[in-house]
C-alpha cells in the first residue's frame, strides 16, 4: 500500500536536516497558532485561498517566490561556506551527496520557485489593469494555475525530509539522472515537481495571451499596449511554445525511471543527447520568459521617475519580438561542447550574438529616456540602474561564451555560473524587486519604506559583486563548477570573498522582509489617497488603490498610448462618472486548490510507487475539474449601488487628498 515509502525514508542521521526540519516544523506550528488565536481561518480562506482575483493570486505568487527564495538562499549561504572551508586538507561540512542535492535544489528553486512566481505575480496583478479588462479570461484557471505551481513547491519542499531530492543538477542530465545512476527517489521528485509547476504555467500562459488579445480596453489597438503588456504578451507565448516540451522531456525521463523504457539511456536505443536537445528547446526561452516582464517594468518605472515619456515605443515592441523570436536559434550555446560540430556552433554562436542587438536597443532607449530628464531616485530607480549596469556586463560575458572558441575553455567552470547569476540577478531579482517597489501601493494602498528598499538594494548590488565577481576570476584559472572540495590552495581567497558576498546578499534579503514588516507596520501614514503616488502615466494608475476588486466602474475609452497621463493633462483624471452600471464579475471557488491538492497526492505516491494513492489522486483531480465543470453558479453581478458607493468613498479620498 505505501510501495517504497518506510520510516528509512527520513534522514534521522543528518542533523542539519533533521534540525532545519525542527525549525520550519515549529515556525509552521506558530503560524497554524496564530491563524487560529486570531479566528482568521475564515478571512483566510474566503479571501485568499479561494479567490480567483488576479491581484490577490499575483499577491499570492509574489508569496510563494519570496518563502522559496528564502530556502533557495539558505542551500546558497550553504555552499559558499562549504567552497569556502573546503581547501587541501579541509572536508568542510557537507557530505558529498549533501552538496549534490544542495546545488541542484538551489538551482531548481530560484528558477522554477522563485524567479517563475515572482513574473507570474507581476503579470498578474499589472496586465488586466493596464488593458483595462475586469480580469482574466480565465479566473478559475488563473487560480488552479497558482496552486499547482504551490503545490509542486511542496513536493520539493517536503524532499529534503522523506527520502532525499535529485543530486543531478538543476537540469537533471541523463545518463546520470537514470535509474542505474540516481536509484533513490530524488530525481523522481525532481521530474514530478516541475510537472506539476510547469502545467500551473503553462495553463497562465494560455490564460495571459487570451486576455490579452481578446481583452483590451475599447480603442486600445495592439501598438497602444503599455510596453510591460507588450513584453507578457511575449513571454506568454513563449510559455506556450516551450513549456509543453519540458513537460513531455520530464515525463519521457520519468518513464525511463518508472517503467524501464528507453528514451534516454545508455543502451536499447537511447539517446541522452535527445534529452540535452529537447532540455534546451525550453531552457534557453526560459531565461527570456525570466527577463521580458522584467524589460517591461524597467520601462514603466524609467519615464514615471524621469517625468518623460519612454523614448522609442515602437523600437521597444520590435526588440521584444525580435527577442522572443531570435530565443528559439540560441539554445545549442549550452552545449557547444558535446560534439554537434564546427558548422553547427558557428551558427548558433552568430545567432547568440545577434540576440544581444535588440537587448542593447532596450537599454539605449532606456538611457535615452533618463537623459535630461528629472529624475527622481527612488528605490524603483535604484534598482533599475543597478539593473542597467549589471545586466549590461552579464550581457557582454554571454557573448563571450557564444564565441565555441572560449566556450571550450569556459564551459563547465566557474564563470559560467557568475555569467548565469549576472543576468538572473542583475535581471530578474533586481526587476522583481523593482516592479513590488513599484506596483505596491496598487494593491495594497499604502507605499513601501523607502529606507529600507534602498537599504536591501545596495546590500544586493554590493554582494551580488562581492559573490560573483571572484568567481569570473576563478573561472579564467580552471575551477570547475559544483566542486565541494578543492587542492589549490589560492583558489580559497577568492571564495572567502564571495562567501562575504552571499552574505551582503542575505543582508539584502532581511532588508526587504523589514521593509514589509516597518511598511505594514507604517501604512496609516503611508497610505495612498490618489491611487496615483507615483505621479506616473499609464492607465492602471488611473484607478484606486487599493484597486477595487472590480478594477473600474466602467470600462475605459482609449485614445492614448498614455492614456492616464492624457487624462491628467487634460483634466478628465479622477472625474466622477454621473451613472454606473451592474458589473459581471467571477465568483471564488476552491476548487483549483483542491485540485491541487489531489494533484501533490498523485506525484507524491507516484515517487514512492503508493500506486493506490496515486490512483486515488488522479481520481480526485478528475472528480473536482469535473464538479466544476458542470457547476453553473460560477459567477455574479455587483450592484450599480455598490459600485456607486464605492466610487464615492474613493472621490472622497481623492478630495481629501487633494
Amino acid at each position: 500500500m505505501f510501495g517504497k515509502l518506510t520510516l528509512d525514508a527520513v534522514p534521522w542521521d543528518q542533523p542539519i536536516i533533521m534540525g532545519t526540519g525542527v525549525v520550519v516544523a515549529l515556525g509552521g506550528l506558530a503560524v497554524l497558532g496564530l491563524i487560529t488565536y486570531f479566528g482568521k481561518w475564515k478571512y483566510l480562506w474566503t479571501e485568499w485561498l479561494t479567490s480567483v482575483d488576479h491581484k490577490k493570486i499575483g499577491v499570492m505568487y509574489f508569496i510563494l517566490g519570496i518563502v522559496m527564495l528564502l530556502r533557495g538562499f539558505a542551500d546558497a549561504i550553504m555552499m559558499r561556506t562549504q567552497q569556502a572551508m573546503a581547501a587541501n586538507d579541509a572536508a568542510g561540512y557537507l557530505p558529498p551527496h549533501h552538496y549534490d542535492q544542495i546545488f541542484t535544489a538551489h538551482g531548481t528553486i530560484m528558477i522554477f520557485f522563485v524567479a517563475t512566481p515572482f513574473i507570474l505575480g507581476l503579470m498578474n496583478v499589472v496586465t488586466p489593469l493596464q488593458i483595462g479588462a475586469r480580469d482574466v479570461a480565465f479566473p478559475f484557471v488563473n487560480s488552479l494555475g497558482l496552486w499547482l505551481s504551490v503545490m509542486g513547491g511542496a513536493l520539493v519542499m517536503i524532499s529534503m525530509w522523506v527520502g532525499d531530492f535529485s543530486a543531478t543538477g538543476w537540469v537533471a542530465y541523463p545518463p546520470l539522472s537514470e535509474l542505474k545512476f540516481s536509484p533513490t527517489t530524488g530525481v523522481d521528485y525532481y521530474i514530478w515537481a516541475l510537472e506539476l509547476s510547469g502545467l500551473g504555467t503553462t495553463l497562465a500562459g494560455v490564460n495571459f495571451i487570451v486576455t490579452i488579445l481578446r481583452m483590451r480596453a475599447p480603442g486600445m489597438k495592439l501598438m497602444m499596449m503599455p510596453v510591460f503588456t507588450w513584453t507578457a504578451l511575449i513571454t506568454n507565448i513563449l510559455i506556450v511554445a516551450v513549456f509543453p516540451v519540458l513537460t513531455v522531456t520530464l515525463a519521457l525521463l520519468g518513464l525511463d525511471r518508472t517503467l524501464g523504457m528507453h528514451f534516454f539511456t545508455n543502451e536499447r536505443g537511447g539517446n541522452a543527447m535527445m534529452y540535452i536537445n529537447l532540455i534546451w528547446v525550453w531552457g534557453h526561452p526560459e531565461v527570456y520568459i525570466l527577463i521580458l516582464p522584467l524589460f517591461g517594468a524597467f520601462s514603466e518605472i524609467i519615464p514615471t521617475f524621469s517625468s518623460k515619456p519612454l523614448f522609442g515605443y515602437t523600437s521597444m515592441v520590435y526588440a521584444t519580438c525580435a527577442i522572443g523570436l531570435l530565443s528559439f536559434f540560441v539554445y545549442l550555446h549550452h552545449f557547444f561542447t558535446m560534439g554537434s560540430g564546427a558548422n553547427v556552433n558557428a551558427f548558433f554562436g552568430i545567432m547568440t550574438t545577434i540576440i544581444s542587438i535588440p537587448t542593447g536597443v532596450k537599454l539605449f532607449n532606456w538611457l535615452f529616456t533618463m537623459y535630461r530628464g528629472r529624475i527622481r531616485f527612488h528605490s524603483a530607480t535604484l534598482w533599475t540602474i543597478g539593473f542597467m549596469i549589471t545586466f549590461a556586463v552579464g550581457g557582454m560575458t554571454g557573448v563571450l561564451l557564444a564565441v565555441p572558441g572560449a566556450d571550450f575553455v569556459l564551459h563547465n567552470s566557474l564563470f559560467l555560473v557568475a555569467h548565469f547569476h549576472n543576468v538572473i540577478i542583475g535581471g530578474v531579482v533586481f526587476g522583481s524587486f523593482a516592479g513590488m517597489t513599484f506596483w505596491f501601493p496598487k494593491v495594497f494602498g499604502f507605499t513601501l519604506n523607502e529606507f529600507w528598499g534602498k537599504v536591501s538594494f545596495w546590500c544586493w548590488l554590493v554582494g551580488y559583486w562581492l559573490a560573483f565577481t571572484p568567481l569570473y576570476i576563478l573561472g579564467f584559472k580552471g575551477m570547475a563548477r559544483r566542486m565541494n572540495h578543492y587542492d589549490h590552495a589560492d583558489w580559497q581567497p577568492y571564495l572567502l570573498v564571495a562567501l562575504v558576498g552571499a552574505c551582503f546578499i542575505g543582508a539584502g534579503i532581511l532588508s526587504t522582509l523589514i521593509q514589509l514588516a516597518v511598511s505594514i507596520r507604517d501604512r496609516k501614514k503611508n497610505r495612498d489617497l490618489t491611487g496615483d503616488p507615483w505621479d506616473a502615466r499609464s492607465l492602471e494608475w488611473s484607478t484606486a488603490s487599493p484597486t477595487p476588486f472590480y478594477n473600474y466602474a466602467h470600462v475605459p475609452q482609449i485614445t492614448s498610448i498614455e492614456q492616464h497621463w492624457e487624462d491628467k493633462q487634460t483634466g478628465r483624471a479622477g472625474v466622477m462618472p454621473a451613472t454606473f452600471e451592474d458589473i459581471h464579475m467571477p465568483r471564488n471557488t476552491g476548487a483549483g486548490l483542491i485540485m491541487s491538492v489531489f494533484g501533490f497526492l498523485l506525484c507524491f505516491s507516484i515517487v514512492w510507487h503508493m500506486w493506490l494513492f496515486a490512483a486515488a489522486g488522479l481520481l480526485g483531480m478528475i472528480g473536482t475539474f469535473l464538479a466544476r465543470a458542470y457547476n453553473r453558479d460560477i459567477d455574479y453581478y455587483v450592484p450599480a449601488a455598490t459600485v456607486e458607493r464605492m466610487e464615492a468613498e474613493r472621490h472622497a479620498l481623492l478630495q481629501k487628498a487633494a
